[in-house]
């Protein structure tokens, strides 16, 4: 792979994640951000099981990462009144080791800065391919080619439309939606729910987290103005502090509305483009992005390096190795679980965290789900 350029869309996990393993393995590495600067704060994010902590150890990284973890925090279902329901274990939100969404990227963008070439405030405009490589345009630089592309450009990918198509081909809604907001209280953290809502506060996400149950909406992603307007109205006439909550949105500096929603890919590659992280087989709020970001960009490099470079063999190697790995993305959807639509379904989950065979029986199949694939030593 020694001299292949590769053009990495996305700079917050798995693209410098892979961009260690390509740049590691020989290849020349380009990373384009369309934000202007590297994005800080945002949610926790968490790692599960042995094949997670074995590719962080092979990355290097795995004693940062456990000294910036957050911890996990226990968090209290409470009633309209503040009265505890029960308590969501630390151990089920954070995973074994949790760490913020900001703190993490910034930990990957230092590994890697010194030998990859990050281009922020700019985005992809067009994929060509050639026979020889892939010829790019930019929204603000000028045109490169490079050998290949990987698109780790989150859920909406932009790198996904080009090459494969319209977003509504690839991505399902699941019927929720959720909110992140630095505009909090004072409290220990919480969650408060009523049929098709919920609000936690200070809890592992952020200092307000939103989910609620709603029609597919309109809006601009990039108006948080007229975000707040919606998660603002949504939450009328709400009980416990919600109403507090929401009189601080309007003041808040950091926002951020979207959809819960799954990507369903047939392929993850095309040509000389492949699809990496939540671009490829994202679901949002599903509890495993994160370490399939990770994992991913371990095995799609490896298998890279092991086809010397052949994108054709490299690609489809990684696409079979992976089809089966992130089956769980396909069935799972936080946004039931998170905002129950019923009273029953609100008291059913209560109750799964007040039995605790039942709390072990989720945990012991979560682990499965993060450890079911052999990872291979690609060093």
């Amino acid at each position: 792979m020694k001299n292949m350029t590769v053009l990495i869309s996305g700079a917050s996990i798995a693209g410098p994640s892979v961009a260690y393993w390509l740049n590691r393995y020989g290849a020349r590495v380009t990373v384009v951000e369309k934000a202007p600067t590297l994005r800080s704060g945002g949610q926790a994010v968490d790692f599960k099981g042995p094949v997670h902590r074995t590719v962080l150890e092979r990355m290097g990284i795995l004693d940062e990462v456990i000294s910036r973890q957050t911890g996990g925090m226990d968090q209290t279902v409470v009633d309209t009144n503040g009265k505890p329901l029960t308590v969501i274990p630390g151990e089920f939100t954070g995973g074994d080791i949790e760490i913020r969404r900001g703190h993490l990227s910034q930990l990957l963008y230092e590994k890697t800065v010194g030998d990859c070439e990050y281009v922020f405030g700019d985005s992809i405009a067009s994929l060509t391919e050639t026979a020889t490589g892939v010829h790019v345009t930019f929204e603000e630089g000028a045109p490169r080619t490079f050998d290949l592309v990987v698109g780790a450009d989150g859920i909406h990918s932009n790198v996904r439309r080009l090459a494969f198509g319209p977003e509504s081909e690839f991505v399902d809604y699941l019927g929720y939606y959720y909110a992140l907001s630095d505009a909090g209280l004072q409290a220990d953290p919480m969650m408060y729910n009523e049929p098709g809502r919920m609000l936690a506060l200070a809890g592992p996400k952020a200092g307000s987290f939103f989910v609620f149950a709603a029609e597919q909406l309109s809006f601009d992603r990039y108006d948080a103005e007229q975000q707040k307007k919606i998660v603002i109205d949504r939450y009328q006439g709400a009980g416990w502090r919600v109403p507090e909550v929401i009189a601080q949105l309007p003041h808040a500096d950091e926002f951020y509305l979207d959809s819960l929603s799954r990507v369903n890919m047939k392929t993850y590659h095309k040509g000389r483009v492949v699809l990496l992280g939540d671009a490829a087989y994202g679901n949002t709020l599903g509890g495993f992005g994160t370490g399939l970001a990770f994992v991913g960009a371990y095995v799609l490099a490896g298998e890279l390096a092991a086809a010397h470079g052949d994108h054709r063999v490299g690609f489809q190697q990684y696409d079979d190795a992976f089809r089966t790995y992130t089956k769980v993305h396909r069935k799972a959807s936080a946004g039931p679980f998170l905002a129950p639509r019923t009273k029953f379904g609100m008291w059913a989950r209560n109750l799964l965290f007040q039995t605790g065979w039942m709390l072990r029986m989720m945990l012991r199949m979560t682990d499965k789900f993060a450890t079911s694939i052999d990872l291979k030593d690609y060093r």
